[in-house]
Parts: C-alpha cells; sequence; structure tokens
C-alpha cells in the first residue's frame, strides 16, 4: 500500500509539530504501508527527516498565492496522487478542496464550529472567512473515507454541523520527549524571595483572552501577591489591541508584565521550565497543544474550564471562567496559597501527559489510514 499526504495547508505550528511528529517517530511499513508520499511548502519538508519510505513533493504553486495553493490543490493534486500509484490520501487540513478519493481527514480546527466564538468576529472578512470554512470542513468530512479527531470533545460538537460521520477514530496529539525530559528550573519561591512567576503561551486572537489574564494578575498584585506574567506569542488586530489597552491600564510602566512575542519552538521547553504556575485562558481549542506541553513539564495549571480543556488536563488543574477575570484571579490565587493542592496537580498533569506520544499517534494513525483503505 501507498499513502498519500496532502500537508499543502499545514502553516499554523499545531499543524505543522503534527506531521513532523508522525513522521518522525513512526514507522508506517509496521502497518502495511510501503511507501508514503507528501506533498508540502519547501520549508515544512525540510523540516521532516529523511526516510526511506518518504517521498517528498513541493509544487511551484504551494509557493505561491493562497489562490494558486487552492487552485493547484483542486486541479493538480488528484493527478500527482494517482501518478505517485497512492491507494488513499490523508487530508492533514479538513479545509481541502482535494476531491481524490478514498481519502482520511484530520480535524485540526475548531474555531468555525464552537458555539459562540464566530460572533466575536462581528461582520468582518475574519467572520466570512469562518463560515465559508466551516462549510468546507463540513463537505470535505462527509465525503471522506475516515474522520480523525483529536479529542472527543470536537468530534461531539462538529457532528452537530456536518452531521454524523460513517467512521470516526480519535487520535489526539503528541507532546515532545523534549518537554518530557525538562524540569522545573527553580523551585517555588517562599518567604518573597522573588516573584511568582506566571506563563501564558498563545498567540493574541479574540477566544485566548490575554487581556483578562493580565487584569486578574494586576488584581491579585492589589492584594498583595507578588507576581509577574509573562506573555509569548505574537498576535495582531483587535485582539492585540485589547490586550495593549489592558496592560496601558494595569501596568502602564510595565513593571510586572513581560511580552516576548513569537517564541521558536525549540525555546518553548527552557521557557516552560522557568515558570512557576501556567495559565491557560483559551475558550476554543480542538486540543490544546501548549497545555499538554505545560503539563508534560510538571507545572501547576490554571485553566480555561471551556472546550476539551477539562478532557485532557481532568482533574490536574484548577479552573475558571476564561472570561471573567475574578474567575481567574481565583483560580490562580488558589494555587499560590495551597502547596499541596499546587503539588497535586502538577503531579497528576504530568502523569497524564505521559498518554500523550508521537509513537502512539503515528501507529493510530497509520493504523486507521490502512483500515479505511482497506475497506
Amino acid at each position: 500500500m501507498i499513502v498519500g499526504v496532502d500537508a499543502s495547508r499545514n502553516r499554523s505550528g499545531g499543524a505543522k509539530a503534527h506531521l513532523i511528529g508522525i513522521i518522525s517517530e513512526g514507522d508506517p511499513r509496521e502497518h502495511g504501508i510501503r511507501e508514503v508520499h507528501v506533498w508540502a511548502f519547501k520549508t515544512l519538508l525540510d523540516s521532516l527527516p529523511d526516510k526511506p519510505w518518504l517521498v517528498k513533493h513541493n509544487p511551484k504553486a504551494l509557493e505561491r498565492s493562497l489562490f494558486r495553493q487552492v487552485w493547484w490543490q483542486r486541479r493538480s493534486l488528484p493527478k500527482e496522487v494517482r501518478q505517485a500509484g497512492c491507494t488513499i490520501l490523508l487530508n492533514t487540513d479538513a479545509g481541502t478542496v482535494c476531491r481524490f478519493r478514498p481519502a482520511v481527514t484530520i480535524s485540526q480546527d475548531m474555531l468555525s464550529y464552537e458555539p459562540g466564538e464566530i460572533q466575536r468576529y462581528g461582520l468582518s472578512k475574519a467572520r466570512l472567512r469562518l463560515v465559508l470554512l466551516r462549510y468546507m470542513q463540513n463537505q470535505s468530512m462527509r465525503t471522506s473515507g475516515g474522520v480523525i479527531f483529536l479529542t472527543k470533545h470536537a468530534a461531539n460538537v462538529i457532528q452537530k454541523s456536518s452531521g454524523k460521520l460513517a467512521r470516526i477514530a480519535f487520535i489526539p496529539h503528541g507532546v515532545g520527549s523534549e518537554f518530557k525530559q525538562q524540569t522545573r528550573a527553580r523551585p517555588w519561591p517562599t518567604g518573597g524571595d522573588r516573584p511568582i512567576r506566571c506563563l501564558y503561551v498563545s498567540n493574541a486572537a479574540m477566544y485566548k483572552h490575554q487581556w483578562m489574564v493580565v487584569r486578574a494578575i494586576a488584581a491579585l498584585r492589589k492584594h498583595g501577591q507578588n507576581l509577574k506574567l509573562t506573555l509569548a506569542g505574537g498576535g495582531a488586530g483587535r485582539a492585540q489591541q485589547l490586550l495593549d489597552d489592558e496592560i496601558a491600564v494595569s501596568d502602564p510602566s510595565r513593571s510586572f508584565i513581560e511580552f516576548l512575542g513569537f517564541v521558536p519552538p525549540k525555546e518553548l521547553p527552557p521557557l516552560l521550565a522557568s515558570a512557576d504556575l501556567f495559565v491557560f485562558a483559551s475558550s476554543c481549542e480542538n486540543m490544546p497543544n501548549t497545555l499538554v506541553e505545560a503539563m508534560a513539564v510538571g507545572l501547576p495549571i490554571a485553566c480555561s474550564n471551556r472546550g476539551p480543556m477539562p478532557e485532557v488536563l481532568a482533574e490536574g488543574g484548577v479552573y475558571f471562567d476564561p472570561e471573567d477575570a475574578d474567575s481567574i484571579a481565583l483560580a490562580v490565587e488558589k494555587i499560590i496559597t495551597n502547596p499541596d493542592l499546587r503539588l497535586s496537580i502538577a503531579k497528576r498533569a504530568k502523569m497524564l501527559s505521559e498518554q500523550y506520544s508521537w509513537a502512539r499517534c503515528a501507529a493510530e494513525t497509520w493504523d486507521f489510514v490502512r483500515a479505511v483503505a482497506k475497506d
């Protein structure tokens, strides 16, 4: 059996990490797959290790405009997949317009589906794009031989829009060994020897609520808690403006807020290890990668109670309403004032993170693709 992989739309960090993980940590030959052909843009292909069973394809259209990329995916990719002798195509993005069949499609986007999230964008091009994307994703999943969901929450919510899909699998992302092998760099601060460092890793977006986290930390400082907040991740648009406005009010002198911008993936493990407490305030995720990475490092976590977060973190954190600064502050305060709770949730989170590995993700993915192709 020969499998094709359409990674031509893998532009986000999570989607790229997923492909790199299943290629690096799995061997499809152990699952009856002789060869894997991957179509992707050059920088992603360069990130993939060379394997005897892996064939890389970089069509010129993928280095050009979005229109040219989509046109190639629709008109040229099916022909190239057939010429490569592929039995089945694995779509790493449910927004694909390729109609090669049979196919397995991975659902990695929730923003078009989570109730209430689209409304945050008002009457805008961004909202129209999300509506169109939902339509495209529904069509792709309905016509695929199988669909892979990263969490049960995602499967339940998305199928309310797409309708019940005939064949699905739950295969969550893995987390790299570089996170699991990392340990916290410093003991918990005692006696006011230094500030408690809180960390939130995420790009600024309307569903990430960074401005609420800033407001919550500022409120705790007013009540005497010695806290600092590090925000890692880029951002633009209205969400970044809301964040900038809140910082201007809560910390105009930047005495307790550190803004790092985009952090390269290789720098994330030591950044997490340097923190004392992790905050995750997203209200919409398919699977929260940075949350799992913080779990793997063994940080105590204050976490949003929305989406799949309780499914992933379970009893390994303290939960809050991400749209309520008082709720965020209360969760953080519980962690910093209760040493037993802090130790127990950090230990439990790290234990739960062991179930997320790229080797398992790769094995289950290749098994599912093979089974769908055989049927």
